[in-house]
């Protein structure tokens, strides 16, 4: 098979008009902005004493801030991906009572970890949604 298959290319370009659309560069930015937070975050809310969540947040957030830098850089092809915030996000939020020593962490990184998990998680499913979205929409014409 020499050329690509149609249905791909209208994909394409559906998926690059709505990461180009307003929402999406915002969404994109969003991402970008909270996989660096989540990657600091052992710093800002002080995570003393806490190595392995420490660790976990600078892993996670760092994946995070390179999947909104992806979604900025090559939005046709890392929107497909936006899923994996969703997962990323719920990791974050269970991953005080996990991955800490003692399975229960202070309060500051437990309710810091909760939001920005939570939050992670809602950006993950509305590019998602932005995606479900613009393929249903186009299949309805």
């Amino acid at each position: 098979m020499t050329g690509s298959h149609p249905e791909m290319t209208q994909m394409r370009e559906r998926l690059e008009r709505t990461a180009s659309s307003g929402p999406g560069v915002v969404l994109e930015g969003l991402i970008l902005l909270t996989g660096l937070y989540a990657a600091i975050s052992p710093w800002v809310v002080h995570f003393a004493g806490q190595p392995f969540i420490t660790v976990n947040n600078l892993i996670v957030g760092i994946t995070v801030g390179l999947i909104g830098l992806g979604l900025a850089l090559a939005p046709e092809r890392m929107f497909r991906l936006a899923w994996v915030l969703v997962p990323l996000g719920l990791w974050l939020f269970i991953s005080p009572w996990v991955v800490t020593a003692t399975h229960g962490a202070r309060a500051g990184i437990v309710w810091n970890n909760c939001w920005v998990g939570a939050v992670t998680a809602l950006l993950g499913l509305a590019a998602m949604g932005m995606t479900i979205g613009k393929s249903h929409e186009g299949r309805r014409r």
